[in-house]
Order: structure tokens, then sequence, then C-alpha cells
């Protein structure tokens, strides 16, 4: 079935597992890339979720560890997988389940924000692929019950919001860990000076791919802009999932926690069936909301920008950013939820007068003018007139009330998370 192309020099077993799965031809960036990992090459990724880059990774990854068989040492994987976030790890994991579903290579999914006595379990079980979060992986090492020295296979995932969430200092801790003969794939959505020093600091020899480059990507999204008083963004949210009843699957941003939290209780009030996630859930809790998203049973998921990048459901009707995000890339992160696998898709951020700023450096970085959307009962002239927008995007409908503008709102920083320090690993080789 797969003679051609790069799907058909993998094992028969995983060649059957991604025909269940209904692949049927290679993504841009698995056809760029499966060939020269086949081959054993480093590799740096440009690349965003959504355009097939973790089956371009993990199957060769599974390819290399059924045709080279070694004993099994406890605690001692042959590939790690670093993500950033609960969300993330948890998708790679549900994906090298489905993977290696016909082969006999077993993993640990290793996350925070549940008890550790599952995943110890898993190791204990003989896994030979680690997906990890620093933080438990960290936990883990200093306990001495994972130990990183016969590690063949390495990956960082989502490189940029490593950085950006603060876990530098433990990717470092991390890496001085592995062994220096290995494979190291280094994977960002940007590739600023900071992350290309630490790609250099991985990677030998590297093949460079890059596949969808954020601009064109957001091409197929219709984005518009809607001018509204911060007072009013709750009532806007209402009144367009009410008017939209087509909208079966809505993503909606906020900048804070408490954001999140105040949204859900808001539709909730309109009956409208919605969760949060953010880092102040339990990890039952984001998986439940996730589960219940994926299903259909929830139609709204809040989200903080830290899980913007975890989220890979299929046939999200729209996203709605609540308030444009503080560092400007996490605009396309956002919008990206929609819009997968070639879809097109929605994408509507609520822009207050104070938020002309953002909308300035969005539309810089995206190298478009976003359109804005008048027919909606809560338009704001006074935001209007601060963004410039007069006379840009649809007309306002006869209906619509005049004023806007809202109460100037103060700026909150967003917090950062920082490195935890801890004690060295303090770990002694040990025969397994």
């Amino acid at each position: 079935m797969f003679e051609g192309t790069v799907f058909g020099k993998l094992d028969q077993k995983l060649q059957h597992a991604i025909t269940d799965a209904g692949y049927s031809a290679p993504t841009p960036i698995q056809a760029q890339a499966m060939p020269r990992l086949l081959e054993g090459r480093d590799l740096i990724g440009i690349a965003q979720t959504g355009t097939g880059k973790t089956a371009a990774f993990m199957l060769p990854i599974l390819n290399r560890l059924i045709k080279v068989r070694r004993p099994r040492h406890i605690g001692h994987p042959r590939a790690l997988v670093l993500s950033p976030t609960r969300e993330l790890a948890a998708q790679t994991a549900e994906n090298i389940r489905l993977y290696a579903k016909y082969a006999d290579i077993p993993f640990a999914c290793l996350i925070g924000g549940v008890s550790q006595f599952g995943q110890v379990k898993d190791i204990k079980r003989g896994a030979e692929t680690f997906v990890a979060c620093p933080g438990r992986l960290i936990d883990l090492m200093t306990q001495g019950i994972a130990y990183l020295d016969q590690v063949e296979c390495f990956v960082l995932d989502e490189a940029d919001r490593m950085l950006d969430m603060g876990f530098l200092p433990d990717i470092r801790r991390i890496m001085s860990k592995l062994p220096s003969a290995r494979q190291s794939l280094f994977f960002s959505a940007t590739m600023s000076p900071e992350i290309a020093k630490l790609a250099g600091e991985l990677v030998r020899d590297p093949v460079k791919i890059e596949i969808s480059p954020e601009a064109p990507a957001v091409e197929k999204i219709n984005q518009r802009v809607m001018l509204v008083a911060k007072p009013d963004k709750d009532a806007l949210l209402v009144h367009l999932l009410k008017t939209h009843p087509e909208w079966t699957r809505v993503i909606v941003f906020s900048k804070m926690r408490h954001g999140a939290d105040r949204v859900c209780r808001k539709l909730a009030r309109a009956e409208i069936q919605c969760a949060a996630i953010h880092s102040d859930k339990s990890q039952g809790q984001r998986t439940r909301a996730l589960d219940g998203f994926r299903r259909g049973q929830v139609r709204v998921l809040v989200a903080t920008d830290i899980a913007s990048r975890g989220i890979d459901v299929p046939d999200v009707s729209c996203v709605i950013n609540m308030e444009l995000p503080l560092e400007t890339e996490s605009y396309i992160h956002r919008i990206g939820r929609t819009a997968r696998a070639g879809e097109s898709g929605a994408a509507i951020s609520f822009v207050t007068a104070e938020e002309r700023g953002q909308l300035k450096a969005v539309e810089r970085l995206i190298r478009k003018s976003i359109p804005v959307d008048r027919d909606q009962p809560y338009h704001s002239e006074g935001a209007e007139r601060s963004t410039g927008k007069q006379g840009e995007g649809l007309p306002q409908a006869p209906w619509i009330r005049h004023g806007g503008g809202g109460p100037h709102a103060r700026d909150r920083r967003r917090k950062s998370f920082k490195g935890r320090r801890q004690p060295d690993f303090g770990q002694k080789r040990k025969d397994a």
C-alpha cells in the first residue's frame, strides 16, 4: 500500500498500525524528515504542531527499536522525548500507543500533576521509550529510578515553548546525562538566537527542515478582529456562541488562569457546555476536559497559553482570543488550534483600545492587516479610533449600538516559569 513512499521503508508492524490509523500518504515534514532519520542523521525541524511532526520523529525511532533489539534494562530507556507540557506529552504517548500496537515496544509517559506510582510501574515493565516533561523526569532521576546513559535517540520537542516556560536550566541538566553517541532531534516552531544556540549544543551535523512557516500557515484561517470595550467581552462571547450553533468545537483563549475560570463560569450560566484547562488544574481535570472536548460533550474549551500547544483536536470550528497575548508569537500557536491538517478555520480576536499595541505587533508578525467585523452588538467606536481601523473590514450593521472604549485596564504582566533549583542527581551507575 505504501510502495513508493517513505512509509514503505518502515517495518511491517508499523505499516499495519498506521494503515489502521487511516494514514495514506506522508505529510511534507514526514516525507522530508523520515528518510534522513531512518539513516540515523540528527535533525533540526522548524514546524508547528498539526503538521504531522510527531509521526515524523516517532515512526523512525520505533522502527529502530524494532529492527535493532537489545536487552531491556529497567529504568534505562533507549529513546527519550522531552515535551514542555503535560498535554503535549500525553498526546505524544497516545501516538506511540497507536503506532506500536503491533510491536512489543513498551513506553512510559512521565508527567507531573499525578501520582508517579503508575509511571514507575511502566518503567519497571521495561519501558524502552520515555515521553517526559522536564520536572517529573528530573524527580525520577533524582530518586534513582530513571537513568539516561543508554539513550540512543533524543527528541527535544517544542524547544521555543520550553524556553518560554523557563525550562532551559533543566534541559541542560538532562542533556548532561545523555551519552555523547546518540541521534538528536530538535523541533521548534520558531528559531530565535537563543533557540539556535541551544540547537547547536544538541545536534551534530544536522539536516535542517523547515515546514509551514508561520506567516503562510495563517493564510488558511479566516481571521477577524472584533473591537469591543473590556466590560462587554463576556457578553460578546456568549452572543457569538448563541448565534453560531454551527460552531460545535470552540477554543477560547484567556491570558490569565483566573480569567479562564471566570469565562467558564459565565458560559455555564448561559447554559453553554464548557471546561477550563490551565496550570492550576490537576492532571485529572485537564485530561477529563480534553477528553470531553474531543468527544463533543464539551462545546467550549477555555485555555491559557500554557495549554495552547498541547491541544491537538481535529475539527475545531473556531478559536476566540478574549485578549491578545503579550508574547506576539503566541498568537500563531493559539489560532493554529484550528485549520489542522490542511483544513480551513476561523479565528476571532476581541480587541480593546488598550490592546492596539498588541494588535499592531500581531499584524507585523503575520505580515497582513486583520479585518474588522462590525456586525456584532458590542462594537466599540472608541476602540476603532484608537486602533486606526476606521473604514476597514465589514460595515457596521444598522442595529449596532454606539459607544465603547471601556475603562482603562491596568497592564498585567504574565508570570514567568523559572526552572526549579534542585540538588544534583547524585546518580550512581548501576547494573540493570
